[in-house]
């Protein structure tokens, strides 16, 4: 059984809720990210999601976007990101790892050689933003192929007929972002997510884990109060920029991170 597949169920199973912190790789430089990595799952992580720097992150808000930029600045690639998979690999082969970007630079290496080299670097699943599921059916097929989960979002904004199409297609769990925007804006509308996420079960038994507008711990229980999950980005790659700036070691960093996930894996276990 895929990884991912085999975290959600285990947590299903212990009425667990799943937390998955989101980082850039290669953000604030290339060798804080295995390091970060390890730390966010000894902080409680359940699966990562690695974000793959794009020049055009159009889902991304500002905190989001300077961490591509920071990444690409230090010509962090796809190919860097699997390697880097890889390397986390040789000390953990347990936890799920997605990589979450856009469709060109996949394209661009090809969608059959991406799969090869996303299974034999131990990646589980693939999160691609600007993929649409009417495009997505030969990548899903050969994803499937090399035991990967194609794993899609669906917004508020999302129609059903279109939820069905995507429930339908998809794999490892439905990321539901939570408000209308970019990530790091907003609020959180835990009735709005709420009913949302009851619609999505009407569609399919994946997981569902919600994402977009988890500050902290309060935020992550209450997002995640209906659903299977909670995502966390932008208050991770904020932080880890901010350490950057102070110019902290990378001990400091990835402890910068790992207090603000541990402050949600308590949260979210006082559900249990």
């Amino acid at each position: 059984m895929n990884r991912i597949n085999q975290k959600l169920t285990t947590l299903r199973a212990q009425g667990r809720k799943a937390l998955v912190p989101y980082i850039v790789a290669g953000d604030p430089f290339k060798e804080i990210t295995v390091p970060a990595m390890h730390a966010l799952v000894a902080a409680g992580a359940d699966i990562l999601e690695i974000g793959v720097p794009f020049s055009d992150p159009m889902a991304e808000g500002p905190v989001i976007q300077l961490a591509h930029e920071r990444a690409l600045k230090h010509k962090t690639s796809l190919r860097n990101t699997l390697a880097m998979v890889a390397e986390f690999r040789e000390h953990d082969d347990e936890t799920p790892v997605v990589l979450m970007g856009y469709a060109n630079p996949v394209e661009k290496m090809g969608y059959q050689q991406f799969a090869e080299q996303a299974q034999f670097s131990g990646v589980d699943g693939v999160l691609t933003v600007d993929l649409p599921p009417e495009e997505a059916e030969d990548f899903t097929k050969i994803l499937r192929q090399h035991g990967l989960e194609n794993i899609f979002l669906i917004a508020p904004t999302t129609t059903l007929s279109r939820e069905k199409s995507i429930a339908e297609l998809a794999g490892g769990y439905i990321y539901y972002v939570s408000l209308k925007g970019v990530t790091g804006a907003g609020h959180l509308d835990v009735e709005s997510v709420q009913q949302k996420v009851a619609e999505i079960r009407t569609l399919t038994d994946l997981p569902v884990c919600v994402g977009f507008g988890i500050k902290d711990g309060a935020t992550a229980r209450a997002a995640s109060s209906s659903a299977d999950g909670a995502v966390v980005g932008s208050v991770l790659v904020n932080a880890m920029a901010e350490q950057a700036k102070l110019n902290s070691d990378a001990n400091q960093i990835t402890e910068s991170i790992a207090s603000i996930v541990k402050e949600m894996r308590a949260a979210l276990d006082e559900q249990v």
